[in-house]
C-alpha cells in the first residue's frame, strides 16, 4: 500500500466513523421528537394520560394495549384511560381516532436500541404477560429535573452533567460557601430510582439540540473535574430552572 493510499484510507475512516457519530445523533433526537409529538396528541385527547402501555415483540413491532393514568399510591394500579381493544364499548374515546398513530409513533420512537425514549419503558408489574409501560414526557423535562433533584437538594441551582455517561450526574451546586465560592456536592443524595429517573431525562435534554443549547452551557474555566483532568466537550453546566 502507498502512502497516498494509506492517507486516503485514514481521511475517509475518520469521515465515516463522524458520519456514523452523526448519524446516530440525528436517530436519537428524532425518535424523541417523535415521542413528543404523539405525546401532545394524546394529551390534547386525554389529559390525564401517564403511560402509554403495549405489547413488544422480539421483530421489535408492538401491539398498543391502551393509556394509563397515573399511580395512585405505590401500591395502586394505574387507572386504565383508554383501552386499544375495547370492543363493544358503546361511547367512542378521542383516542380511537389517533389509535393507529399512537401505535406507529411508539414504535418508531423506540425503534432503535440506542434511542433514549428507552428509559422511559419498564415492565407493567401489573401484568403477567407481554406487557410494557412507556412513561410519557413531561412538557418540560428541565423543570422536571429541578423538582426531582430539590426533593433531595432544595439549595441546587446547577448540574454538571456527563454526556459520556448516559447524563449522569457529576456533581451539584447548591448555595455558595462562607468565602462566598460556590457549594459543591460530589454525591446526589437521591436513590438509586430517583438517580435512573434524573438521568433519563437529561439524556434526553442531551440527545434533543434544541433543549441542549437552551439547557446546557460550558463549564466555568475554573471548575476542576473530579474524575480525570480533562472533561473534554460532553461534560456540561445545566443551570436549574426556578421551581415553584
Amino acid at each position: 500500500m502507498t502512502p497516498a493510499v494509506h492517507d486516503q484510507l485514514a481521511i475517509l475512516g475518520e469521515q465515516r466513523e463522524e458520519l456514523q457519530a452523526q448519524r446516530l445523533r440525528t436517530d436519537k433526537a428524532y425518535c424523541l421528537a417523535v415521542l413528543d409529538h404523539i405525546t401532545a396528541k394524546i394529551r390534547a385527547a386525554c389529559p390525564e394520560a401517564v403511560y402509554v402501555t403495549f405489547a413488544f415483540h422480539r421483530d421489535r413491532t408492538i401491539d398498543l394495549h391502551g393509556v394509563l393514568g397515573a399511580q395512585p399510591s405505590p401500591l395502586g394500579t394505574c387507572p386504565e384511560l383508554w383501552d386499544n381493544h375495547g370492543e363493544g364499548e358503546e361511547d367512542e374515546h378521542p383516542l380511537d381516532d389517533i389509535a393507529d398513530q399512537i401505535e406507529s409513533d411508539v414504535r418508531t420512537a423506540l425503534a432503535f436500541h440506542s434511542s433514549p425514549a428507552w428509559a422511559s419503558v419498564h415492565r407493567n408489574a401489573a401484568s403477567d404477560g407481554n406487557s410494557w409501560l412507556l412513561e410519557l414526557p413531561p412538557a418540560d423535562r428541565a423543570a422536571r429535573v429541578a423538582e426531582l433533584v430539590r426533593e433531595h437538594h432544595p439549595e441546587a441551582t446547577a448540574l454538571v452533567v456527563d454526556g459520556r455517561a448516559a447524563g449522569r450526574v457529576v456533581e451539584i451546586f447548591e448555595g455558595v460557601t462562607d468565602d462566598g465560592t460556590p457549594a459543591i456536592t460530589p454525591r446526589p443524595r437521591w436513590s438509586a430510582a430517583c438517580d435512573t429517573t434524573v438521568a433519563g431525562l437529561l439524556a434526553q435534554v442531551l440527545a434533543l439540540p434544541a433543549l441542549a443549547d437552551r439547557h446546557l452551557m460550558p463549564l466555568p474555566g475554573d471548575y476542576t473535574y473530579p474524575f480525570s483532568t480533562s472533561t473534554g466537550d460532553q461534560v456540561r453546566l445545566m443551570p436549574l430552572p426556578p421551581t415553584a
